[in-house]
């Protein structure tokens, strides 16, 4: 049963002409009442599709908000919360890539979706955690510049014979590295029937504990279609409200109760109604910045279909 207030955002949306797109880690309130949820591949090939809405409200953070932009320059593109940043693509600079490819010419550069847009704009592709490998083992270089996620990058070099060079040097995600060898053995004790499906951005440690390695989409995917009806997800606890909501029959538990990206949940109810009322907080990126990230955001979309 919805709310009053998820009722007023949806007659807004549609006097608006918007859409209200949402990444798997938004509070259920949000999900319950998003155009599309998905993870960051499937947001950002959903926001390349985007033609007959005239108002974006992306309910992400902020390197979500600048991509959408990116694929939809000629929309206004609206963010609930501006200060929803994402801490991981802070650690990496345009200036440090650029310092990278001065330092290994022949490397190609693959960056990591969240990332910033002015670091993009260096990147020769783009890549998800529900894509990384394939987007590496599509490029003809054999050195690869990878950033900003280490584990991502280390858990490509695993699958791959190319040289994989990790940018910057500790980046990480602050949720996923909460997560350690120690939990996985005291979840697998109490859920002795469960398999453990970790995220890619994850200690190694905790990979290698792990039944599966997979991106959010990866996750809801292999659940919805195993045999198996016991699930330890290490990743942001809201997934698990996804999943909960759309595969009832089937019993999930999260591998640390306190992963929450406190910056995901900035957005709320209210802020998106308010982002429709007032068409707030507006994302747009430099011309000159938007054209040079296009080629990597599409080249990874274009590899990914």
């Amino acid at each position: 049963m919805l709310t009053d207030l998820q009722k007023e955002i949806l007659d807004l949306k549609d006097e608006k002409n918007a859409i209200l797109l949402a990444h798997n880690y938004q509070p259920g309130e949000i999900q319950e009442i998003a155009d599309f949820l998905g993870d960051s591949l499937e947001l950002c090939i959903k926001a390349s599709e985007i033609e007959a809405k005239d108002l974006v409200v992306f309910c992400g953070v902020d390197f979500m908000a600048e991509t959408a932009y990116i694929l939809n320059p000629n929309k206004k593109i609206v963010i609930p919360d501006i200060e929803a940043e994402c801490p991981m693509a802070h650690m990496l600079s345009s200036d440090e890539v650029k310092e990278s490819k001065e330092k290994h010419p022949d490397a190609a550069v693959v960056l990591y979706v969240n990332s910033l847009v002015d670091a993009k704009a260096e990147a020769d592709i783009l890549c998800t955690s529900a894509n990384a490998l394939k987007i590496v083992e599509s490029l003809n270089e054999d050195k690869i510049l990878f950033g900003p996620d280490n584990n991502l990058a280390n858990f490509v070099a695993k699958q791959t014979n190319k040289e994989i060079i990790p940018i910057p040097d500790g980046g990480h995600c602050y949720i996923h590295t909460m997560f350690h060898k120690g939990d996985t053995a005291f979840a697998k004790e109490k859920y002795p029937n469960a398999e453990i499906i970790v995220h890619p951005e994850c200690n190694n440690e905790v990979q290698e504990n792990a039944d599966y390695v997979l991106s959010t989409g990866g996750m809801i995917n292999h659940v919805k279609e195993s045999d198996n009806n016991e699930f330890i997800i290490g990743t942001e606890i809201d997934l698990i409200t996804r999943l909960n909501r759309e595969i009832p029959d089937k019993n999930f538990y999260p591998l640390l109760d306190e992963a929450i990206c406190k910056t995901m949940k900035l957005h709320s109810l209210e802020k998106v109604k308010n982002s429709l009322l007032n068409e707030k907080f507006e994302i747009s990126v430099p011309e000159d910045v938007s054209k040079k990230s296009l080629n990597a955001v599409q080249r990874m979309i274009d590899v990914s279909k």
